[in-house]
Formats: C-alpha cells, structure tokens, sequence
C-alpha cells in the first residue's frame, strides 16, 4: 500500500486507521490551539472534520496561530483551514460554520452524529454550553484551559478538570459542572504553569505552548477513535 497514511498504518495498523477514516471530529475555535488540532487529526486521516469559528485572520495571530500569515490577514479562519485541509488530504468532508456559538443556535453542531468534540473557544460561556450537553449525551470532549500568559509547554497536561489547579477558566468551568450537578469526568487540556501577571488588557502568548497544547489534544483524540 503506498497512500499519504502508509505510515500511520504501519504503526497502528489497517483497522485503526479505518476507524480513523471514518469518524467526525467537531473542533470549535480555530486558533492557536484548535489550528493544531485539525492539523494533526487530518494528518492522520480522519474523515470528516467540522469547523467552528467567526473570526478573521489577524495580524496579531501570525506569531502562534498556523494559517496566520501576511498573505490570509482578513480571511475567514475556517476558509483558510478548508483550503488548508483539503491540500492534505483531498478526499476529507470538511464542514464549517463561521459564526460565533451561544445558547440560541448551538444545537446546529448537532445536526449529525459526532464521534469527538474538541472545545478549543476562548468564551467561558459558549464552552460551558457545548460541555454541558456533550456530557448529557454522552458525546466524547475535550476541552482546552488556558495556554495563553504561559511560557513552558513541558507543563501541560491532561487530566481530569477535578484535578486542575491555578487555571483560572478551569476554577469556572468546576464551579459551573458543580452548580449544574454534572458530576461525569471532563478530560481537559490544562497547564501547570501559573499564568503570568498580565501588564495590559492584551493576553500574552508565544509560538510553542498553544500549538505543543493543539498537538497533545490532536494524539488524545486519535487514541481515544481508535478505542471504538
């Protein structure tokens, strides 16, 4: 067999890759996190990937976020990670939908069967919806803390949210699953770093410890398909 994903398959073998293949991954934020996310899961062949975000490209997104370039500043982040995708891996169905998730149209991720869901969203509110009723209906997440403001991606981990400490959207997140009495296991990616003394309103961030964060979720997600 000689395909882009021989070598995915020499290592995890034919009936994991067909597993791979054939799942749906929902990935929600296309930024420096998510962006690697969908790089690593489509370089491992998986089928069907849908994307959500409704930003633009910036220029402050060049020194950390993947498709973040000269050439795409005010591009649609879900139409340049479509075009990206597809320059990968041709036979991919890739859906996108370019608008800012709440509680009035988040049902609309939910249209088809989804077999993972990457929570990779900046707002507090939109994650608590979208874990909320991954748990209930016992749809696979997980979900990314805070890589901003940090400077070391030796620190990251995933783990349980019960067992983060120092993440200030973690401390959110567990006081709402708490409030809402959902007491199911959130695998979330989290630092052990403490997040550094912000000087202004802008987050601080680096090239290295979102897109390290991106790749360890992209290796939990394809260990966890391929458990079906």
């Amino acid at each position: 067999m000689n395909n882009a994903f021989q070598r995915f398959i020499e290592l995890y073998g034919i009936e994991n890759y067909k597993k791979i293949k054939h799942s749906t991954v929902l990935v929600l934020g296309l930024g420096g996190v998510g962006g690697y996310v969908v790089e690593s899961i489509v370089r491992c062949g998986v089928g069907t990937v849908i994307l959500v975000d409704n930003d633009t490209v910036d220029v402050t997104n060049i020194n950390r976020q993947l498709i973040a370039n000269y050439d795409t500043i005010g591009m649609k982040k879900t139409d340049c990670f479509k075009e990206r995708i597809k320059s990968i891996n041709p036979k991919c169905n890739v859906k996108t939908i370019t608008k800012f998730i709440n509680e009035d149209n988040y049902l609309e991720l939910f249209k088809e069967k989804i077999d993972f869901i990457v929570d990779a969203i900046d707002s507090v509110k939109t994650k608590e919806i979208v874990i909320k009723y991954a748990l209930e209906n016992d749809i696979r997440i997980i979900s990314s803390m805070g890589t901003g403001n940090r400077e070391n991606p030796s620190d990251l981990r995933i783990m349980d949210i019960s067992k983060t400490t120092g993440d200030p959207i973690a401390r959110l997140i567990r006081k709402y699953l708490r409030d809402n009495k959902i007491s199911k296991k959130l695998p979330v990616l989290c630092s052990l770093e403490l997040p550094m003394k912000k000087i202004d309103k802008i987050i601080p961030s680096n090239s290295f410890v979102p897109s390290s964060a991106g790749l360890l979720i992209g290796s939990y997600v394809i260990k966890e398909l391929m458990k079906n």
